[in-house]
């Protein structure tokens, strides 16, 4: 688990680039995450993530070859304790999902919601906040690519997902594990959210091809994020 050195507890969420603080585990520095898939057959096998020294951070359970018809997921802690739980809005032409701080979600407001910016191809993922006077994030590139930018209103990427190296061998690894990488106050457990919505919005089906889903157009004026 995170030190305390590194983790930030408050009861209410503050606006610092959507720490979402409410949840925990919005860090001081700039953080990278190792997540792994647990199994590795259908998108939807379940996830789990770690801190640089290896150590259990975030779990979601397998949910099943029916991933693609899922209603609901639960985000836990490496000791099982439910974090948040997303749930899928139905009908929706955009597929759209909605957050909620823990494990209930009856007769609550959802905390955010992740949904396709437009029905059309290589569309933007937008994530609306309903907290503070509300705060929006824009997904782009290819989640099935393992690269993937979140950019804030000013076009700054705070969080991005990209393919893994081998430290030892300087070896591209499979796609079943990444880097999932944040800047300072923006929170950890929310930025997993967003891998497991993208896992249910673009899976792995598409491949590695140029044909895959991608999520608009990668934006040029987002600062480098160094990746370990």
């Amino acid at each position: 688990m995170p030190s305390r050195d590194w983790k930030l507890r408050a009861k209410k969420i503050v606006n610092n680039g959507l720490a979402m603080v409410e949840l925990g585990y919005a860090y001081k520095e700039e953080t990278h995450l190792t997540v792994r898939k647990t199994s590795f057959f259908f998108s939807g096998d379940g996830f789990a993530a770690y801190d640089s020294k290896g150590e259990l951070v975030f779990r979601v359970d397998s949910y099943g070859r029916d991933a693609t018809e899922a209603s609901e997921l639960v985000l836990m802690d490496a000791s099982g304790g439910c974090i948040l739980t997303l749930r899928r809005k139905r009908p929706s032409l955009h597929q759209r999902w909605e957050g909620f701080s823990g494990e209930r979600t009856e007769g609550r407001d959802p905390l955010f919601s992740v949904r396709r910016s437009s029905l059309i191809w290589r569309s933007s993922i937008t994530v609306e906040v309903y907290s503070n006077g509300g705060e929006e994030y824009q997904i782009e590139g290819s989640f099935a690519c393992r690269s993937c930018n979140v950019l804030n209103a000013e076009k700054e990427a705070v969080a991005k997902i990209r393919r893994k190296v081998d430290a030892s061998t300087n070896m591209l690894l499979g796609k079943d594990v990444f880097l999932l990488s944040m800047k300072p106050g923006f929170g950890g457990a929310f930025a997993m959210a967003l891998v497991l919505v993208l896992d249910q919005i673009g899976g792995d089906d598409a491949g590695d091809g140029a044909g895959g889903l991608e999520y608009g157009v990668h934006s040029t004026r987002s600062p480098p994020m160094r990746l370990i």
